[in-house]
């Protein structure tokens, strides 16, 4: 998972934020969390009395539900600052000599990122053995606890009949929003899951790119944002997001407006598959009540909130509860979906991508 390209373009956004902090020395916290017990570590995060995150606001993947059991169950008082991934590594940097913050939420690309500019503490937490190898480092420095997977989600308000393939929207007349493919993990993820429905792949993102510069020329590239303003407000037939994202927007849009028709599906030709990792602030004040966190972040608990929230549980051996599970899409939606199998040739391919898109695409919108 760890690319020299990648991280060389994610150090740079980091570094555009560290350049006071980085510049004094700063020591991190020397705290050894993997040769405690979790008892002790309970005990010591009630000490701390509060824990403060970024990027884990309340209305995402039902983290307010986990905060306040968090809050509850080790009683302590929690804070969030939302911000995007590269953000967060930089605050953590900068505040590296009086830390605020103590744990975070980064996009999977992220951990390895965070991992090497030094601003994780580790923590393996008791649940180790049951999350996948690939959804975490040797150490515990960045632990994935939830995943996506691209989704269309389809106003059938709008159109007779939703898409469920790459190929249904090449042969129809759907206009499609995608986000900003130049900066966006989730638009990025939608333009590789089009190229590996057209025989493309992470080293091939040609098909995927040729796939969008024929809906741009023909009028069917919706260029603005896929936002749930403007889903709610019928601006877009088909948007192609996380299924978290989708299935959280059309809950949300239905509790408005019961009436609201929307069709959620995973493309069946193509779906990639993302995660999010947590990262304990190397410099934090409370190591202990954010260890804490993420011990409750991946346990069973922890995991079901999660899915309440419509993110699919990073452990395979938690048991939904039947209502939560009945929320979410069905298990065979996902047949063909995957994570990343080529993680340094798709880092080169995004690279290049904003480039790309704005010249083979953008430049033939309608």
């Amino acid at each position: 998972m760890k690319s020299k390209l990648l991280k060389a373009g994610l150090c740079a956004l980091v570094a555009c934020g560290c350049l006071t902090g980085c510049a004094e020395e700063s020591a991190a916290n020397t705290v050894d969390l993997n040769s405690m017990t979790f008892e002790e570590i309970a005990q010591k995060a009630s000490e701390d009395g509060e824990v403060n995150s970024v990027g884990m606001p309340d209305t995402w993947a039902n983290w307010g539900e986990t905060w306040t059991e968090i809050e509850e169950t080790y009683g302590i008082t929690h804070t969030d600052t939302d911000m995007s991934s590269a953000e967060e590594l930089a605050l953590f940097a900068n505040e590296a000599n009086d830390a605020t913050k103590d744990i975070g939420d980064v996009g999977q690309s992220f951990g390895p990122v965070a991992e090497e500019q030094g601003v994780t503490l580790p923590y393996k937490t008791s649940y180790w053995d049951s999350v996948p190898d690939w959804a975490k480092d040797d150490d515990g420095d960045w632990i994935i606890g939830y995943y996506g997977t691209i989704t269309f989600i389809t106003n059938t308000d709008l159109v007779d009949t939703a898409p469920t393939s790459w190929q249904d929207i090449l042969d129809g007349d759907y206009t499609v929003t995608i986000g900003d493919v130049s900066v966006a993990t989730q638009a990025q993820s939608a333009l590789l899951s089009a190229a590996i429905a057209f025989g493309g792949s992470e080293s091939d993102i040609q098909p995927g790119l040729d796939f969008f510069k024929t809906l741009a020329e023909e009028g069917r590239l919706d260029m603005g944002d896929t936002s749930v303003a403007r889903l709610e407000k019928g601006e877009i037939e088909v948007a192609v997001l996380w299924d978290y994202n989708s299935l959280g927007y059309r809950s949300q849009i239905q509790a408005n407006n019961p009436d609201a028709n929307f069709e959620v599906s995973v493309p069946t030709d193509g779906a990639i598959q993302s995660g999010y990792c947590t990262i304990i602030n190397a410099y934090t004040k409370r190591p202990y009540a954010a260890a804490a966190s993420r011990e409750y972040i991946l346990s069973d608990e922890g995991q079901i909130n999660l899915a309440k929230g419509f993110a699919r549980p990073i452990r395979d051996d938690v048991v939904l509860p039947e209502e939560v599970q009945a929320q979410l899409l069905p298990d065979e939606q996902y047949t063909n979906a995957r994570f990343i199998e080529d993680q340094e040739a798709w880092d080169a391919a995004v690279a290049d991508l904003a480039t790309s898109w704005q010249e083979e695409v953008v430049a033939y919108a309608q």
